[in-house]
């Protein structure tokens, strides 16, 4: 059996929010067994046959490689020796009080001389190893708008069934009972209408990081045919990140769009 992702284990949960595993909702509940923070057993309402036949296929993904210790050290070892003042220009960050300064989702996170992040976003994991790998990696080419799917990105495609699996397909989902999501990526993470892209019906560009902008296609269902979402990238990604970072990045956009409609309580 493949991995279930985080809805596919909401939709086994009762909905009822009823609390008794500790966690305030059923999908925080979910997304908190895909995290490995709590095993499916907590659920006083799953059947323990249930949970066994289940078995590898609910416990969590193990972390990419980009997010491993070692990667990580060696990454902080590289940005102390680099001046980070000569990266602001070129990677579209700002050197402030001995900092730089980059913008995710039209927030501000700070990188330290030592390749230590600090930002005002609580949930941020997501983000740091994408930010290294930037600042490491990135070639500071600018974006041309000339949008990719996942698969057609330099060693995309060896991961384009898991990115599929793992990130469009339970957006579409998330988007299919809360089309007004769109509404807060605009007013929450500074994204902005894309109009005319692929025809699609609701098109949003929003910039993870200053140089990696990703589109954001969704076609409504019509008569006989399905609802589809699909992301996009520029051609020059993999000038400015690696594609593990780009695959995290995309993959943190729906943990966070998961926050927003469980803190928003919006609804289509």
């Amino acid at each position: 059996m493949s991995k279930l992702n985080h809805l596919e284990i909401y939709k086994l949960l009762p909905k009822t929010n009823c609390l008794q595993c500790g966690v305030r909702t059923c999908l925080a509940f979910a997304a908190a067994v895909m995290r490995g923070d709590k095993p499916l057993k907590d659920c006083p309402f799953l059947d323990g046959a249930l949970i066994e036949k289940l078995g590898e296929s609910a416990k969590p993904n193990p972390p990419d490689k980009d997010n491993g210790d070692e990667a990580m050290e060696e990454l902080r070892k590289r940005i102390a020796n680099t001046d980070l003042a000569s990266l602001a220009g070129r990677l579209g960050a700002e050197f402030r009080r001995d900092r730089l300064a980059v913008k995710c989702l039209g927030k501000d996170f700070f990188i330290d001389r030592n390749g230590y992040m600090i930002s005002e976003c609580h949930n941020n994991r997501w983000v740091l190893a994408p930010l290294l790998n930037y600042l490491v990696h990135g070639s500071g080419l600018d974006p041309g708008r000339n949008w990719l799917p996942f698969r057609e990105l330099k060693d995309g495609a060896p991961r384009a069934g898991l990115f599929a699996r793992r990130c469009e397909k339970p957006m579409k989902e998330l988007v299919d009972k809360h089309t007004d999501l769109f509404e807060l990526i605009v007013d929450i993470f500074d994204g902005k209408p894309a109009t005319g892209s692929f025809d699609s019906d609701i098109s949003i560009v929003v910039h993870p990081l200053p140089k990696v902008p990703m589109l954001i296609s969704y076609w409504k269902k019509e008569a006989d045919l399905d609802s589809s979402l699909s992301l996009f990238f520029d051609s020059t990604a993999n000038e400015n990140l690696p594609i593990g970072s780009i695959y995290i990045l995309a993959v943190g956009l729906l943990t966070m769009f998961e926050k927003i409609v469980l803190t928003h309580g919006k609804a289509a």
